[in-house]
């Protein structure tokens, strides 16, 4: 059987396992690079969530003081937007105004008090954060803006 120069080149043409290797690490990296910065793409979503939901609260705490007459307590909390509260100051006017209290984007509920912890003439709206633990470094707080 006579080999001919085509032969031969049919036979080097190609990748070799260590070539391919090769390539797949390198992509690999990549990959494992593009994924590490969209966390922290993601942390930064949630950061703004949060700043968003707290807009959202100071205009429906602002529509309850409209019709109740004064601010809810931090014992009533957010729930005075959705039920009507029970306890004392009752308000004399009440609308639902959410049907619902959201959670923060850990899944965990907001807190209120009034008076605020730095602004003790305003009520504050507050996030455990991403840890979920409250009074420590990454708490999110209304009256932060």
């Amino acid at each position: 059987m006579k080999v001919t120069k085509r032969s031969r080149q049919f036979h080097r043409s190609g990748f070799t396992l260590l070539e391919m290797v090769i390539v797949l690490g390198i992509i690999a990296m990549i990959l494992g690079g593009a994924i590490f910065s969209m966390n922290k793409i993601g942390d930064s979503a949630k950061l703004g969530q949060v700043e968003s939901d707290f807009k959202s609260f100071e205009s429906s705490v602002a529509m309850y003081k409209l019709n109740a007459g004064q601010l809810p307590t931090t014992q009533q909390g957010l729930k005075a937007l959705v039920e009507k509260p029970s306890s004392t100051p009752v308000p004399r006017r009440w609308i639902q105004i959410m049907k619902k209290v959201p959670l923060d984007p850990w899944g965990k509920p907001y807190a209120y008090r009034f008076p605020g912890k730095k602004n003790a003439a305003d009520f504050e709206i507050y996030s455990a954060g991403p840890d979920g633990i409250e009074n420590n470094a990454d708490d999110l707080s209304s009256q932060d803006n």
